[in-house]
């Protein structure tokens, strides 16, 4: 079974709107109530791939009801922790350019903590865990190193897309992949990227401090994933980007969700982008049908050797 952990889950309101104008009324032309929160979009999109996966995480108020019955109802099983405070809402505003307004967190207690840690004390070598997204400022700054450990200690596989101080504390524990997008890279290290060969210095530097693998988002350059065995450089089609939201998410289902299938590197990573693109094309996360319209349209060409 595949888990998704989001601490700080959220519904996210997407409001589009044209001539958007600071400071003045303005009047939606479309909105969506969306059950977001990292984790959540990577099991929304292992749902629309046919894989099975269980939402972990903390959900609390109406807005945790509201999730827990989206999920449900899309048929995607949950195991979440009830807490006392809501889950947050955040506004993303779509016009000419995206903006976003993240709200923070409920407090997570010792007791809320230490439940999740069970569950994932419970999971076995066959489980998957993906831990994803931002952190509550209630929970410990290490909780990533925390569950991390867990996984590396009952040899349970995991995978981490998380800002820059959240993913390098899981390197000592040997993730299976990490994804970073170019700028998160140029920020971990103090540096200016350039080109591909850059992109792979910066990667690998990740790979000398644990992460097995390192799938880099390059926007509508595509992606770059860098392996123990070789590099391969993603293009993407041309298309009309109109919600990146998720884009990230969904790149990292479609490569779990090849590596579950026991799809080679390639086609896994050739999924994953194909995933990432889809959504970047529609105002929701990526159908089955949307990312089959993609995926042949997607090359993977290997750029460099060991």
């Amino acid at each position: 079974m595949i888990y998704t952990i989001t601490l700080n889950p959220s519904i996210d309101y997407v409001m589009f709107t044209q001539d958007f104008d600071l400071g003045g009324l303005n009047r939606a032309t479309t909105t969506h109530k969306f059950a977001g929160g990292k984790g959540i979009n990577v099991s929304r999109v292992l749902k629309a791939l046919d894989q099975t996966s269980t939402a972990l995480g903390y959900i609390g108020g109406f807005p945790g009801a509201f999730i827990k019955n989206e999920l449900e109802s899309a048929d995607i099983h949950t195991d979440f922790i009830l807490v006392e405070e809501d889950t947050r809402i955040n506004v993303k505003l779509k016009g000419d350019t995206e903006t976003e307004i993240n709200a923070a967190g409920p407090d997570i207690n010792e007791t809320n903590l230490e439940a999740l840690l069970n569950q994932i004390k419970a999971l076995t070598t066959e489980d998957y865990v993906i831990i994803a997204g931002s952190v509550p400022k209630s929970m410990p700054g290490d909780i990533y190193a925390t569950i991390a450990q867990i996984c590396a200690e009952k040899h349970i596989p995991f995978v981490v897309d998380a800002e820059k101080s959240l993913l390098t504390q899981t390197l000592p524990y040997h993730p299976e992949f990490v994804k970073p997008n170019k700028v998160e890279l140029e920020e971990m290290f103090n540096l200016t990227i350039k080109d591909d060969h850059d992109t792979i210095q910066a990667a690998r530097l990740l790979m000398e401090q644990g992460a097995k693998h390192v799938l880099v988002s390059l926007g509508g350059e595509g992606a770059i994933l860098v392996t123990a065995d070789g590099c391969y450089k993603a293009t993407v089609p041309n298309g009309k980007v109109i919600n990146t939201v998720g884009s990230g998410d969904s790149t990292v289902a479609g490569m779990v969700a090849g590596l579950a299938q026991n799809k080679s590197i390639e086609e896994s990573f050739r999924q994953a982008v194909s995933c990432g693109t889809a959504t970047a094309f529609t105002e929701d996360l990526a159908t089955s049908e949307q990312i089959a319209a993609i995926i042949n349209k997607v090359s993977i060409t290997k750029i460099e050797g060991k």
